[in-house]
């Protein structure tokens, strides 16, 4: 089968397109054909092993490899259908169409995947392409996880920096849907697109710094590593809370204080992609309250200038890899 590989860490180059075994189910695993695969920013910084929150570095090149990568095959989020199914498995049947996450497993950047039956895969909804249901697990899951413990209520004014990517699409329109007025944070040239899945208000990060307005907000989901704790906290109302989706070190330590001694809240913790959070994703997608924001779509072979299109920081949306197709750029 065909599979984007790398051998070393580095920069978008090292990804290749190659021949690989096709892996075979054991009794618990299901063996999909995948349609497609989102291109995220995860797979970039192991790609080069370089990470805005540098505490990740030791502890993932001690589990994926110090010197050379364990798992050459990157992907973690994916949409395909069930090509067989191991003996004791009768959750799916081949013919399936489903969509989920591959855990640390990773490997979707190619034509078939092996995972576990119970990993957090369901049948993909029906309102939606292949290329669509692999732009929903990453950020779908991260924003409910985090948008859950906010709490948010009708009415509250939320602010999402970093609107314009995988997670921040979602939470723009996931927020929208818990009843809150939404404030969407990125560059300029993402803002119709956010106005056009539901932010109330855009601010241009390049010519406005929200920290210093006299507008506070009940709820801030900062994607952004470099964004300052203490101008975030003080953009809060008393009681507020504030959502650390890509915290660094010294910041997870100063949430213990500020969750303890102040009004406010402080708050982070690892998506758990549980298949209730997907089933919940599934259900507001049938129903129209929320959609993929696609940027671009690529096929496997230029999966170098997906990570490329990812790197610049000027998608509006999601990038996806349609391993179905052999052409050149699609969208």
């Amino acid at each position: 089968m065909k599979a984007i590989v790398y051998f070393r860490y580095g920069p978008a180059d090292v990804l290749q397109l190659k021949e690989i075994e096709k892996p075979a189910p054991l009794d618990d695993e299901v063996l999909i054909r995948v349609h497609a695969a989102e291109a995220t920013k995860a797979d970039c910084e192991l790609r080069s092993f370089r990470f805005a929150v540098k505490w990740f570095w030791l502890p993932l090149r001690i589990a994926f490899g110090v010197i050379k990568p364990k798992k050459p095959v990157l992907g973690g989020y994916f949409s395909g259908v069930v090509a067989a199914v191991g003996r004791d498995v009768d959750k799916f049947s081949e013919g399936d169409e489903v969509f989920g996450s591959c855990g640390l497993r990773l490997g979707a950047y190619a034509e078939y995947l092996c995972l576990p039956a119970g990993y957090c895969i369901l049948q993909k909804p029906q309102n939606m392409s292949h290329v669509e249901a692999a732009a929903v697990p990453l950020g779908g899951l991260n924003t409910l996880h985090f948008l859950r413990k906010a709490s948010i209520q009708p009415g509250e004014k939320v602010l999402i920096h970093g609107a314009g990517g995988s997670i921040g699409s979602f939470a723009v329109q996931i927020a929208k849907n818990m009843g809150a007025e939404v404030t969407a944070v990125d560059s300029g040239i993402k803002e119709d697109m956010l106005r056009s899945i539901g932010a109330d208000y855009f601010i241009d990060y390049q010519k406005q710094n929200f920290h210093k307005s006299d507008q506070s907000y009940d709820v801030i989901f900062n994607m952004v590593a470099a964004s300052a704790y203490s101008a975030n906290m003080n953009a809060l109302k008393p009681g507020g809370r504030y959502l650390m989706g890509n915290p660094r070190l010294v910041d997870m330590l100063r949430s213990a204080f500020t969750s303890r001694f102040t009004d406010k809240q402080a708050l982070f913790a690892f998506a758990g992609e549980t298949e209730e959070e997907l089933t919940t994703l599934k259900e507001m997608i049938q129903a129209g309250k929320i959609k993929a924001a696609v940027d671009k779509i690529y096929p496997l072979a230029q999966a170098a200038e997906a990570h490329r299109r990812v790197e610049t920081e000027q998608r509006l949306g999601v990038v996806v890899l349609d391993v179905s197709v052999s052409e050149s750029i699609i969208k």
